[in-house]
């Protein structure tokens, strides 16, 4: 982006970026859905449409056909068309780089949140990776929905920066410092298995789009006492804690997916029901190319 719109110094480039996100951002979840055939060979056709769809608003829901509803492969498959080829291998993702998300009870699986039946607040994901290793993609593919429950809420981050923005520039400033949010080591049994990791909110990646790096966590957060810090974060969890009309509730089906560039995004709890609720999470490295 060379008019670079998140330049707190470049008012004017801002304002143009901004009228065309608001004058592309969709209106309903109904315009981000996409049907594909063969998630192992897209057309040229359905990859168009994902791509326009996460361009007006960072993510898109896609559609497979029940014989696709369970293969891991095929999610892989998905990922790598859309340029997700790096993906991340988090301590609870399978040989392939795949995370499967579904209750689990045993004394690793227990003690993370998602892998409960338990709600989910806003977050980004990954946000506690090392910097040079931030989640840029995303796919999160639904194998078996929960009897009841366990939808999700949707938030393109572009959106919420040009409300905290428009609110008050200093906001941004603030959650752009690099010491913005820390979160604490992971320590397992007595072991430390992840450092301390502090970084910023907001920033502009190296190829210049805005990225986002945030949990709603109460807990386990540590928040810069720099100046205007505790004003910003407070501005930031009250736009996500009232309606909006830019977020979305979608409920995943069996076969259906999210495809995003690591937007916000909820889980409701659930009840689990037999087999259970399982989902397919595959997070990358790599921003979905053309977007």
């Amino acid at each position: 982006m060379q008019d670079h719109p998140f330049d707190l110094h470049r008012p004017e480039a801002y304002a143009r970026w901004r009228e065309a996100r608001l004058a592309a951002h969709p209106r309903s979840l109904d315009e981000l859905t996409v049907e594909i055939r063969d998630p192992y060979d897209l057309r040229a056709s359905e990859r168009e449409a994902l791509l326009t769809q996460c361009r007006r608003c960072n993510f898109v829901v896609y559609v497979l056909a029940q014989r696709y509803a369970a293969d891991r492969g095929a999610v892989r498959a998905l990922a790598r068309q859309m340029g997700l080829k790096r993906l991340d291998h988090n301590e609870g993702a399978d040989a392939d780089d795949i995370t499967r998300l579904t209750v689990q009870d045993d004394p690793y699986h227990r003690h993370y949140i998602p892998y409960t039946d338990r709600p989910i607040a806003w977050h980004t994901d990954g946000y506690y990776n090392a910097m040079e290793r931030q989640i840029h993609g995303m796919v999160l593919h639904c194998a078996r929905p929960a009897r009841q429950g366990g939808e999700n809420r949707i938030l393109d981050h572009e959106m919420l920066y040009i409300a905290l923005r428009d609110r008050d520039p200093e906001t941004i400033r603030a959650l752009m410092r690099a010491d913005a949010m820390t979160i604490p080591p992971n320590v397992v049994n007595g072991v430390e298995t992840r450092p301390a990791r502090s970084g910023p909110v907001f920033w502009t990646a190296a190829d210049g789009h805005l990225h986002m790096r945030y949990t709603d966590r109460k807990r386990n957060v540590i928040w810069s006492d720099a100046p205007g810090m505790a004003a910003a974060v407070a501005a930031l969890k009250e736009l996500l804690h009232r309606p909006v009309p830019w977020a979305f509730r979608a409920r995943l089906e069996s076969g259906q997916g999210l495809l995003c560039n690591n937007v916000l995004h909820t889980r409701a709890a659930f009840e689990n029901g037999e087999p259970g609720r399982l989902l397919f999470r595959a997070r990358s490295l790599d921003r979905i190319q053309g977007t």
